[in-house]
């Protein structure tokens, strides 16, 4: 103890005045350092916080190998040659049959925010030069749920696709069946499930990739009929939700359950492909199925 250290004394009957009463020099504000919006992403598999600038086009975590979610036009620009792709139906949009309130501003709001007309976005493009028919689903839309318009784009791809003998290749990502349409948004897995028969029966490819979520009614119809089903890392397929089963069966399933992993290992995935080698991936189904490069259709 320093006995000798100078101390300030207040005489009896003060007390020591409030700071702001003694401030006669200005008080100092501490600067806090400010983060721009969106310079770091968060990892929603390894919750890892990610540099964004680390991040390609591909969008996968450094970490751990995790497939962020992407929109139509990421996934287009990565697996079209560039340029190749041309649109079908780009202008068609949903009503609202089932008279569901607020539904036509909830729509309007959506479009305005993703810039997408609905869930999904359907063409015609290259693939390091296969001509093929192509639809991508986008979770930035009511999280890719299929209503009427997304029902309709898709099979009118599938039916472009069987009239121009041309194979085609599905991205599917969907929370399942758009519930402000009702059975409208139903009709949808049988009218997908009657296209995809009628090109399987002229002898055409259909490969579908199945991205995180792949689940409800899509899950249920034109995404697992594919000839060949690819799936994205770690992307979750199912139909009803985990939650939903458990509570069902009173029983605890295993932790990876619904996961491309688990689907792989029992038989409903033909195999896990890295979004980096997708195209690759790709262009070899075309040339072990004798799909012809360049042409308008094949026989």
């Amino acid at each position: 103890m320093n006995l000798f250290k100078k101390k300030n004394y207040i005489p009896i009957g003060r007390t020591m005045p409030k700071r702001e009463e003694t401030a006669h020099e200005p008080e100092q504000q501490q600067e806090t350092p400010a983060i721009p919006d969106g310079m770091w992403v968060k990892c929603r598999f390894c919750g890892g916080l990610i540099y964004k600038k680390e991040m390609d086009e591909f969008q996968i975590c450094p970490k751990c190998g995790g497939h962020f979610r992407i929109s139509a036009a990421e996934r287009l620009a990565i697996t079209c040659d560039e340029g190749s792709f041309e649109e079908f139906d780009a202008n068609m949009v949903a009503k609202n049959p089932m008279d569901y309130p607020d539904y036509d501003k909830l729509l309007e709001k959506i479009r305005d925010k993703s810039g997408l007309k609905d869930g999904v976005l359907t063409g015609l493009c290259r693939i390091n030069g296969y001509k093929t028919v192509i639809a991508v689903m986008d979770s930035n839309f009511m999280m890719g749920s299929m209503g009427s318009v997304v029902g309709e784009k898709i099979t009118r791809a599938i039916e472009k696709a069987t009239q121009l003998k041309l194979p085609i290749v599905i991205f599917t990502c969907s929370g399942g069946a758009r519930m402000q349409e009702g059975i409208i948004s139903l009709m949808q897995m049988a009218k997908t499930s009657a296209a995809v028969r009628k090109h399987n029966d002229a002898g055409l490819l259909y490969v579908t990739v199945a991205t995180d979520p792949t689940t409800g009614g899509v899950s249920a119809s034109f995404a697992n009929l594919g000839d060949i089903i690819l799936a994205e890392p770690k992307a979750i397929m199912g139909f009803a939700g985990r939650r939903v089963i458990e509570g069902t069966i009173n029983e605890k399933l295993p932790d990876d359950f619904q996961t491309a992993e688990f689907q792989l290992s029992h038989g409903f995935v033909d195999k896990i492909v890295n979004r980096r080698d997708m195209k690759d991936a790709l262009t070899t189904i075309f040339k072990l199925h004798n799909i012809k490069k360049g042409e308008e259709g094949n026989e």
